[in-house]
C-alpha cells in the first residue's frame, strides 16, 4: 500500500472516532481528556434517534430548498481548465436568517425542544455521518462510472473523482462547503446556549460571548459569499469524503466544543476578562476582514489607494500582481493571524481547568500553517525569482516578528 492510500487510509480511520471521543469527554468526564478502552469508546457510538434523523433530514431538505428556490444574484465562478465558468446563485445571506428565523419558529411552537442538540448530540453525531459516508459513496460510485477514478478506491473516495458534481441545479460541493454544516453550527450554539439555561436558570457571559463571536463569524462569511467562489476547496480540491465529512461533521460538531463545555461549567467571567476576550476578538476580526477586503480590493482595481497612498507590488512575469503595501505588506497571510487571535477569543471564556475547549485553536495554528505552507510552495513554483523577491520584501509569514 502506497503513502498515498496510507495518508487518506489513516484519517477514515481515525478522525470519526475522534469526534465520538470529544463527546465520550464532553458528556461522561466533565471536559477532561481521558484515555478510554475500546468497548468503552464503542459503546458512546449510539444509533439514530427518530428525532435525530427528522431533525436532521428536515435541516438538509430544508437548507436544499432554500438554495434552490431563495432569489440571489447569480455569479460565475474561476475559470475551468477548459476554460469555462460555473454559475452559482448568491442567496446564502437571505437564506442564513430564513435558516435562523425557521429554527426560532420550530422552538417557539413546540415542535424541536429548545434544547435538543444537547439531549441528541450523539445520535445527531452518528446521523451526520451516516450521511457524509452515504455521499462520498454516491460520488465515489458516479465517478467510477464516468471513468474519473485513478485505480486507488480508498484515495478517490477520499479525495474525491470530480471537481464541481452537480445534481441538476444543485452543486454539491458549493452548497455542503457552506449551507449544513456552517448554518448548523451557529444555531447548536443556540440550542446549547438553551440547554445551559434549562439547567441552571441563567446563560452565562462565558456562553453568550461564544455565541456570539461564532454568530459574528458565519454571518460575515455569508455577507461575503462571493469570497467563496474563489477559495482553495472550491477551485481545487475535488469532491470526495474528506469535504463531505468535514462540512456535516466536523464543522458543527468539533466547532462547538467551547459551547458544549459550557453547558456544564456555567462559571462567571470578571468585567475585565469579559472586555479583554472581547477586545480580542474584535480585533482578529478587524485585521481578518479589513485584509481580505483590501485584497478583494486590490485585485479588482490595483490603482485603487492602499492605506491612502498608491499600493505598492511586484509584477511577476505571469501577470500576476503580488501586493507589498498596507495588511500585505506587514505578513503574507496576516488574515490568518486575525483568524487566530478569534480562535483564541473563543476558547478563552470556557477557563483553564481543562485543555479540550481549547482544541479549535490548536487545529487552527495546525491547518493555517499547514496552508501558508502548501500556498508558499505553490507560488515558489509558479512565480520562481518573483516569488524569491516578494518573500525578500515580505518577510514575516503570519505573525510580524514571530513567523
Amino acid at each position: 500500500m502506497s503513502r498515498r492510500t496510507l495518508g487518506p487510509l489513516g484519517l477514515l480511520l481515525a478522525l470519526p472516532p475522534l469526534t465520538y471521543y470529544f463527546w465520550l469527554c464532553l458528556s461522561e468526564y466533565g471536559g477532561a481528556l481521558v484515555a478510554p478502552s475500546l468497548r468503552e469508546l464503542i459503546a458512546h457510538v449510539p444509533p439514530p434517534t427518530g428525532r435525530a434523523l427528522a431533525v436532521y433530514g428536515g435541516w438538509l431538505v430544508l437548507q436544499v430548498a432554500l438554495q434552490l428556490w431563495v432569489p440571489g444574484r447569480v455569479q460565475s465562478g474561476v475559470p475551468l481548465a477548459d476554460g469555462s465558468r460555473l454559475d452559482y446563485r448568491l442567496n446564502g445571506w437571505i437564506s442564513f436568517w430564513i435558516s435562523v428565523a425557521v429554527a426560532v419558529v420550530a422552538v417557539v411552537s413546540g415542535v424541536i425542544p429548545a434544547g435538543v442538540v444537547y439531549d441528541e448530540f450523539g445520535p445527531l453525531l452518528t446521523t451526520a455521518h451516516l450521511v457524509a459516508f452515504g455521499l462520498a459513496l454516491g460520488l465515489y460510485v458516479q465517478g467510477r462510472r464516468a471513468g474519473r477514478t485513478t485505480g486507488d478506491p480508498i484515495r478517490d473516495y477520499f479525495m474525491g473523482t470530480t471537481l464541481n458534481p452537480r445534481l441538476r441545479a444543485l452543486d454539491l460541493k458549493y452548497f455542503c462547503e457552506s449551507r449544513p454544516g456552517l448554518i448548523l453550527w451557529c444555531l447548536f450554539d443556540l440550542s446549547l446556549a438553551a440547554a445551559q439555561y434549562q439547567r441552571h436558570g441563567t446563560v452565562t457571559t462565558a456562553m453568550l460571548l461564544v455565541n456570539a463571536f461564532q454568530f459574528l463569524y458565519v454571518a460575515d462569511y455569508f455577507f461575503h459569499e462571493e469570497a467563496i467562489l474563489t477559495t482553495w476547496d472550491i477551485k481545487h480540491e475535488k469532491f470526495g469524503w474528506m469535504l463531505a465529512w468535514g462540512d456535516l461533521v466536523w464543522v458543527p460538531f468539533t466547532y462547538t466544543i467551547q459551547a458544549y463545555y459550557l453547558v456544564d461549567h456555567p462559571h462567571a467571567l470578571s468585567p475585565a476578562a469579559t472586555a479583554g476576550i472581547v477586545a480580542l476578538n474584535m480585533a482578529g476580526y478587524a485585521v481578518f476582514r479589513a485584509s481580505n477586503i483590501q485584497k478583494h480590493r486590490f485585485r479588482r482595481d490595483p490603482g485603487r489607494a492602499v492605506w491612502g497612498r498608491p499600493p505598492e507590488y511586484i509584477r511577476t512575469a505571469h501577470g500576476s500582481l503580488l501586493l507589498t503595501s498596507g495588511w500585505w505588506g506587514i505578513a503574507r497571510h496576516l488574515n490568518y493571524l486575525g483568524d487566530l487571535a478569534m480562535a483564541l477569543a473563543w476558547c478563552l471564556p470556557t477557563g483553564l481547568a481543562h485543555p479540550l475547549p481549547y482544541f479549535y485553536f490548536v487545529y487552527m495554528i495546525i491547518l493555517l500553517v499547514h496552508r501558508e505552507r502548501r500556498d508558499h510552495d505553490l507560488c515558489q513554483a509558479k512565480y520562481g525569482a518573483d516569488w524569491d523577491a516578494y518573500c525578500s520584501k515580505v518577510r514575516w509569514r503570519i505573525v510580524p516578528g514571530l513567523y
